[in-house]
């Protein structure tokens, strides 16, 4: 694993070119189905995407959304998973069986441990939180009708709350899906703290993907989190053999105090403009360890809980008098 690049803000850039337009794919509108048991988040979510030109259906439990596709043909489906008569995500299990299925957005209002785990391994392409908004509807359809394929194969190795772990192949799509999978599950974090965790697993994610598993899909990424009362842990292993810090001559971890020579060094090699991953790592996470031969890391954020239980920001030091 190479840690050299830039910093992000918390989540892979959609890995497919550029975003399309909604409303508009040279054949007609695109094709959505939105099916919830809630008639006010289904009018809302429908109302946002008729806005953008697309044609929508709706349907109100899970039988009549079955029902709608196997009857005519989808681009996107967003299904609640707490549907009535069948589930959003037996709906999405029963789609498999489809030729061509539509890509599959899971709508769920608590952020459960299992529905999340079990729509990565039925392979939808995003989950939506409930109380939905507008914008990241549009964004999540766009994301969707942009996939040419269906989301990557993710294996679920371990799925309890407190301990997950997953093998995924070495591609930029399933670090992508990943990432917004784990997102997810964080949830219940102040915002600070979960853009923290996003920017630190995003940096470590895609560094064991491009440089440990040289984006090559038959090799897997193992990613574990645990998550405790007072503390959330990743431990990212990749197939790589490992690198070595004084190797890391073209990022900025390498120079003590000197932030951006290493660009010159990469200038010279051809890389893009970057290596700063290490740096920001280092810098956000409260523990960070390698293994010996630096294809394994952990990384570790500590958390204070509120007097009801939740996790609130964990406070600052305080400064010597």
């Amino acid at each position: 694993m190479v840690l050299s690049r830039g910093p992000r803000q918390g989540r892979a850039v959609h890995s497919g070119g550029a975003l399309p337009e909604l409303g508009a794919n040279g054949n007609g509108n695109h094709r959505i189905l939105v099916a919830d048991a809630d008639a006010a988040t289904r009018d809302l979510i429908a109302g946002a995407l008729r806005d953008e030109n697309l044609c929508v259906t709706t349907a109100s439990d899970g039988k009549e959304a079955l029902k709608r596709l196997e009857k005519s043909k989808f681009d996107v489906a967003l299904l609640d998973v707490w549907m009535p008569r069948m589930n959003g995500l037996d709906v999405l299990k029963a789609l498999r069986r489809k030729k061509s299925p539509p890509k599959v957005i899971v709508v769920t209002s608590d952020g459960e441990t299992s529905a999340i785990l079990r729509a990565i391994h039925e392979r939808a392409c995003r989950c939506l939180a409930k109380p939905v908004d507008r914008q990241a509807v549009i964004e999540v359809v766009r994301e969707a009708l942009a996939r040419k394929s269906q989301p990557p194969k993710i294996e679920v190795l371990s799925g309890t709350p407190g301990w997950i772990e997953l093998r995924l192949p070495c591609t930029l799509e399933a670090a992508e899906l990943i990432e917004s999978f784990m997102n997810s599950l964080e949830a219940d974090l102040p915002a600070e703290t979960r853009a923290t965790v996003g920017q630190v697993f995003h940096e470590l994610l895609l560094n064991a993907i491009e440089w440990g598993g040289q984006l090559d899909p038959h090799r897997k990424v193992h990613v574990s989190y645990l998550r405790a009362k007072h503390m959330l842990l990743y431990r990212i292993a990749d197939p790589g053999r490992g690198f070595r810090f004084a190797d890391l001559r073209h990022a900025a971890i390498a120079h003590n105090g000197e932030p951006t020579e290493h660009q010159g060094i990469r200038q010279r090699k051809g890389l893009r403009p970057g290596g700063f991953g290490l740096v920001l790592a280092t810098a956000k996470a409260d523990e960070l360890l390698y293994n010996e031969a630096q294809n394994e890391v952990v990384f570790v954020k500590y958390l204070d809980i509120a007097p009801n239980g939740k996790p609130t920001e964990v406070s600052e030091p305080a400064a010597p008098k």
